[in-house]
């Protein structure tokens, strides 16, 4: 089962050690979300990130720097996907042609099932009530049903694993599970233990 940690919107101090310590441990990919930074703000966290850990990031935004850094691939927000409309896939191909890996954000399955593009494998939210949005209901997906690789996210910690397996998902997304505990190492490091 895949196991991705998306970082916390807001910032973190010493994040990129955080971040380095994540992958020492075994973290597959990072979703590198920071909406609060710039262009400028990305590089400087990624400069801090061991480089040899790049072909496991993902980038939410600034998805050019993609080229410079050499990373594992780009992700594509809902809004940002609806707003693409019909070059998605021009965009999508374009990124592919270069080697990115890409990946996408829904909020139903409807939408999923739906949407012509291929991607390696879509976020679907909140599968559970949300540790890190207050008032984020969970909505308990259940996606035995598809054949897409979907990734849980919402309310995802190490106690709520196995439920998340038994709803057919192929992966799980965590954000609050890691980053609202005093020690987002030790809880990351729960996490992929139970999982394994």
């Amino acid at each position: 089962m895949m196991l991705i940690v998306l970082t916390s919107e807001r910032e973190i101090e010493k994040e990129a050690n955080y971040i380095n310590e994540l992958f020492k441990n075994g973290l597959e990919i990072i979703h590198l979300r920071k909406p609060t930074l710039n262009i400028e703000g990305y590089r400087t966290l990624l400069h801090k990130v061991e480089a040899k850990y790049y072909n496991r990031i993902m980038l939410h935004q600034y998805h050019e720097l993609y080229h410079e850094f050499n990373l594992r691939g780009i992700h594509i927000q809902e809004q940002s996907r609806l707003d693409l409309g019909d070059n998605l896939q021009e965009y999508i191909l374009d990124y592919q042609s270069k080697g990115a890996r890409i990946s996408s954000s829904f909020h139903t399955k409807e939408d999923i099932k739906n949407c012509q593009v291929d991607f390696e494998y879509v976020l679907l939210s909140p599968v559970f009530s949300s540790i890190s949005k207050a008032g984020y209901k969970g909505k308990g997906f259940d996606v035995t049903d598809m054949n897409k690789f979907v990734v849980g996210m919402g309310g995802i910690n190490k106690d709520t694993l196995q439920a998340t397996f038994d709803l057919g998902y192929s992966g799980v997304g965590v954000l609050g599970g890691v980053w609202n505990f005093e020690n987002p190492i030790r809880s990351f490091v729960e996490i992929k233990e139970k999982l394994n």
